[in-house]
């Protein structure tokens, strides 16, 4: 059985890997042969995909952002089609990553109109629809939609799509993680120890743009409780030069995890989750690293920035809104972590929520129970050998 699937960005090869993983295991249940190619990245490479191509550096949030990554993710978006013309696959898997999988969603569609397509984890139109147009696009594309969000699910059978709810993978994920003693233990931090996670980065925009106004938070954290330490979990392997230079420049005692470019990407996935796990608290990016956080019970501070000019477009052409940008607060559409975005993400701002979840407990204890909350709407244990098993339903009726 051969399946495509295609995904971007940091976050998408993440969901990309466990599912990988979950087509697997339900395969080899199944007595099933599996020949999965993808459009991802290093874990799901690391999980048993052939890759196509590599999409965890070429993505970006915002109008300005994108432009650089037009052509390579036209590149990549050719190459896919070839494959596709080639090898006849017997089911198309998108996850995610909206602009592009729509083209080759499209070309699909032209092309072989039979050719299952599944959309797991759909683009977050049902939070900052523009219109009518992509959504309907997404609905008219997809056999099925496997949402992982409970307003994601109402939104698209509202629109007309066939949609299945499975749940959240990162319920799957969070399984391995260690409890905070463990973690601590592990890492060689003591338990009286103040230590907070810094997440800056992602894709290359927030390098520049978030990662400065977060550093420059902790600084002046540093300068306020003195025995303070960071840790920093990489996301991708060519973002520790700059973090080193940036742990320079603001002087913070901080340290990157791992120490050293790790080759066994298993191991890298499970020391991240034990520096969330290690810590006090956690400052970070807007992402799927958000509800990892919260479930596991991780005080957190959301930041996000983009280009001044993505903003101006946005507000005053596009008329752009959302409710929230951060997915502990769109599980149930409220506001369980606190976001800061844009002119508010300031280092003062950040240092003010920080300060107040880690030296007010009734403040922090109100965010645990509202994480306990956010869980039991994120689904059961299984999502993914649910979805796994959804796509391989799929081949086999011929739907």
């Amino acid at each position: 059985m051969k399946i495509f699937i295609s995904t971007g960005e940091v976050s998408g090869d993440l969901q990309g890997s466990l599912l990988v993983e979950a087509l697997y295991r339900q395969a080899q249940l199944q007595g099933l042969n599996l020949d999965i190619v993808a459009l991802g990245g290093d874990r799901m490479a690391a999980a048993g995909a052939t890759l196509l191509g590599n999409t965890t550096k070429i993505g970006a949030v915002g109008i300005i952002e994108s432009l650089p990554f037009v052509f390579p993710t036209l590149k990549l978006q050719q190459k896919a089609k070839e494959y596709l013309h080639h090898e006849s696959p017997d089911i198309v898997v998108l996850i995610d990553y909206m602009g592009p999988n729509i083209s080759i969603g499209s070309y699909i569609r032209k092309t072989w109109p039979n050719l299952p397509i599944i959309w797991y984890i759909a683009p977050q139109e049902w939070v900052w629809s523009l219109g009518k147009g992509k959504t309907n696009k997404i609905v008219n594309l997809a056999n099925k939609i496997l949402a992982i969000f409970p307003e994601e699910a109402n939104y698209f059978q509202q629109k007309g799509a066939k949609v299945t709810w499975v749940g959240h993978p990162i319920i799957d994920r969070i399984k391995i993680a260690p409890s905070r003693e463990k973690a601590r233990h592990n890492l060689g931090i003591k338990s009286e120890t103040i230590a907070i996670a810094l997440l800056p980065a992602s894709r290359q925009q927030e390098v520049k743009y978030l990662m400065p106004v977060i550093f420059r938070a902790a600084q002046i954290i540093q300068e306020k409780l003195p025995q303070v330490n960071f840790l920093i979990p990489l996301s991708l392997e060519s973002y520790r030069h700059p973090i080193e230079e940036a742990i320079k420049k603001y002087q913070l005692q901080a340290k990157i995890y791992p120490s050293l470019p790790q080759n066994n990407q298993k191991i890298q996935e499970s020391k991240n989750l034990e520096i969330l796990a290690a810590a006090d608290l956690a400052i970070a990016k807007s992402g799927t690293v958000n509800l990892e956080i919260a479930l596991l019970n991780i005080p957190q501070v959301v930041v996000y920035k983009v280009n001044p000019i993505t903003v101006w477009i946005a507000r005053n052409i596009l008329r752009f809104s959302i409710p929230f940008m951060s997915p502990p607060n769109l599980v149930q559409m409220k506001a369980i972590v606190p976001e800061l975005f844009q002119e508010n993400a300031t280092p003062e701002n950040i240092v003010s929520e920080a300060l107040e979840l880690l030296l007010n407990s009734q403040h922090r204890e109100k965010m645990i129970v509202n994480y306990q909350e956010m869980r039991h709407a994120l689904g059961e244990e299984g999502v993914c050998c649910r979805a796994a098993q959804a796509i391989l339903d799929s081949v086999l009726s011929g739907k």
